[in-house]
């Protein structure tokens, strides 16, 4: 029930511990006339299958025409595009409850997770310890993003830029060179704590429980046969050797939509220590404008940011509506209202100069 869910969350925030309104959030949502913490399990399936069958659609036109050809010019901004979306239900998996629509959760794995090698488990762990309260804002969590991108200046956006060009190569090499980590025992774990995050913060730690062992080993394996193929399958003759080349232009242009959002997530102001419930969400931003970068880069409703780090557990198709309901519910000199934000680039490009 939502009135239980809006007390504590995922993000380990005690309301009681709570500034007045952040509590006054919280209390106008179980005043919300429906359960905006349920979650529609056709809702998740219509916007997986329909991201799948056009993703994979334009992808396999771009990857089959011949090269340099119009339709491959045409397919290719279209399955960017799909591919996108269908790889950002990567968070809504995370947020899923344990024992939450698993049918959903391994099908989205085998489907998408395994064959662009981002599988959820390589993603959950380290983003929920984005939203704990313990972690967020200092150096070692993993998806603030002025943790790489430091300084401020052009130096420093040019190499986020060049760390971003060789990041899909890390993880393709990451996942082909799986099994020597199974060498010796202290090799494993230190994969396992360092190369098993699918983040650019490299002082990042993951912590090992028995299930993630065995989530990422199942995950990993199967990504290892997916990218062996790649090569294999250019070595063989089944394809061209510019498959290779193409397949990265279309994981690096996703990879590089996906961090220009991560841009904008946040105001990034922490200066690397712990701060209070209040700082971490005033450091978070909604959008609600109709700025076409913010609806490209912010699919499924993730641009209520601030909104879903108030409430991780609430499903992304609910966002709005939740949202909606707080500015009439809320009054008006409540610092949620004051957490919209004009665009993407407005935000995004302070975190990148300053």
């Amino acid at each position: 029930m939502a009135a239980d869910r809006t007390t504590t969350d995922d993000s380990g925030v005690d309301e009681a511990a709570a500034p007045g309104w952040v509590r006054e959030i919280r209390q106008a949502m179980r005043a919300s006339p429906v359960d905006q913490f349920k979650v529609n399990p056709v809702r998740y399936w219509a916007d997986f299958l329909m991201a799948l069958v056009l993703a994979y659609t334009a992808a396999t036109v771009y990857l089959l025409s011949p090269l340099g050809s119009w339709p491959q010019l045409l397919a290719f901004p279209l399955a960017v595009f799909w591919l996108y979306r269908l790889g950002s239900l990567i968070h809504e998996v995370c947020h899923l409850g344990h024992h939450e629509m698993r049918a959903f959760k391994v099908s989205w794995n085998l489907l998408v997770g395994t064959m662009t090698l981002t599988p959820s488990p390589f993603f959950t762990r380290h983003h929920r310890d984005h939203h704990s309260q313990k972690m967020y804002g200092t150096p070692e969590d993993p998806e603030y993003v002025a943790n790489v991108l430091e300084g401020g200046n052009w130096r420093s956006a040019a190499s986020y830029a060049a760390y971003m060009l060789i990041y899909p190569v890390v993880v393709f090499l990451r996942f082909l060179l799986a099994p020597l980590s199974f060498l010796h025992p202290q090799l494993r774990q230190l994969v396992l704590e360092r190369a098993s995050s699918l983040t650019l913060n490299l002082r990042y730690r993951r912590r090992i429980n028995d299930f993630d062992r065995w989530a990422i080993t199942a995950t990993e394996l199967l990504c290892f046969v997916r990218a062996a193929f790649i090569p294999l399958s250019v070595y063989a003759g089944v394809a061209p050797p510019s498959r290779i080349g193409l397949l990265y232009l279309l994981g690096l242009t996703t990879f590089v939509m996906n961090q220009m959002r991560q841009l904008a997530d946040h105001h990034f102001t922490g200066d690397g220590t712990p701060v209070d419930v209040e700082s971490h969400i005033l450091d978070s931003c909604n959008y609600t404008g109709s700025d076409p970068l913010t609806w490209l880069l912010f699919p499924f409703s993730i641009k209520y940011h601030a909104l879903h780090h108030l409430f991780p557990s609430l499903p992304y198709h609910n966002l709005r509506a939740a949202h909606e309901h707080l500015v009439q519910s809320l009054p008006a000199d409540s610092p949620y209202l004051g957490l919209d934000q004009p665009g993407w680039w407005a935000v995004a490009r302070r975190t990148v100069f300053g």
